[in-house]
């Protein structure tokens, strides 16, 4: 899919240890220097990144690019809970990758739509969800992290599934 270098399959059991990986360094890289150091310190004494990938994995989908994980994402009905790119493979068509795909199974479950959420300071996934036709919806507090940051809700509109 995409590139030619990048495929994008289900996640495995085998693939926890690199999913983890992939949050810790998403969280390290976008999130902890926007977060108050209590909702910092709270992410990991929780391990909650390490807790969600025990609890989802199966649900996830991964993109691996040269052999490695590059990134993965994870939907459920047509909203996308979370995609992550590793910041050495961003800027590869890793995310677009991981998004079309996403929204090919989304729109074949019948979803007229895909949504999903970041938070304002996320500038770099913001223009990735706009240069590919997602559009923003609504504004709102985030209480997930207890930060003062305002999510983003984007919705894009699916054609109809081809087949």
């Amino acid at each position: 899919m995409a590139d030619g270098r990048i495929s994008v399959r289900a996640a495995q059991a085998s693939d926890i240890p690199a999913l983890k990986m992939v949050l810790r360094e998403t969280f390290e890289g976008t999130w902890l220097p926007h977060l108050t150091e209590a909702s910092a310190q709270r992410y990991v004494e929780t391990d909650l990144g390490g807790r969600y990938v025990d609890e989802s994995w199966p649900e996830f989908t991964v993109a691996e690019l040269d052999g490695d994980i590059a990134g993965l994402i994870h939907w459920r009905g047509d909203f996308i809970e979370a995609v992550h790119v590793r910041a050495n493979h961003q800027g590869k068509g890793v995310g677009r990758a991981l998004l079309s795909h996403a929204e090919q199974a989304i729109g074949a479950a019948g979803f007229p739509q895909a949504r999903l959420e970041t938070d304002t300071f996320n500038e770099r996934a913001q223009g990735l969800y706009k240069a590919i036709g997602y559009i923003e919806k609504e504004r709102y507090p985030d209480d997930e992290w207890d930060s003062g940051f305002t999510t983003v809700l984007f919705e894009k509109r699916l054609g109809r599934s081809r087949g």
